[in-house]
């Protein structure tokens, strides 16, 4: 399983958000530079976590995007299947899935199991990190420090 690029460019570009303070407002160039994310891409990218509620935008000179909610308030989880859709190994791993199952004997697949298991996995790992987690995790903040 693979995350999009669409999915880890927004998930860079909302952490380049996240790190910097609440009320500054973001502009596309910037975000595009400094997470070397293409210009065109994000712009979707961003419109889209706009009218999904991530973002708030502000137009004109001194204009772009900053975030709707708290950094620890928006789960990894949220923003990969928002861009991504379910997340699942294999379409039979869903509960629901649109693709049949391509087993010889769906009724028994032998790898649906472990694809649900694995899906959730992924799921309860994402759905335990958030943005903040993620910085400070990056920061170095969870990491063990040792003194001799």
């Amino acid at each position: 399983m693979r995350i999009s690029r669409r999915a880890e460019y927004a998930l860079r570009a909302l952490l380049l958000i996240a790190r910097d303070q609440e009320e500054k407002i973001h502009q596309i160039q910037e975000l595009s530079e400094r997470g070397n994310i293409p210009v065109k891409f994000l712009e979707q990218i961003l419109l889209h976590l706009r009218n999904e509620g991530l973002l708030s935008s502000k137009r004109g000179v001194g204009g772009g995007y900053s975030l709707r909610k708290r950094p620890s308030d928006i789960a990894v989880l949220d923003i990969v299947e928002l861009l991504d859709g379910p997340i699942a190994p294999l379409p039979c791993a869903l509960e629901r899935s649109a693709d049949p199952c391509g087993c010889p004997d769906p009724l028994h697949c032998p790898l649906r199991p472990l694809m649900q298991q694995t899906r959730e996995m992924i799921r309860d790992l994402f759905s335990s990190k958030t943005l903040q987690d993620l910085l400070d995790e990056s920061r170095g903040e969870h990491a063990l420090a040792f003194e001799i």
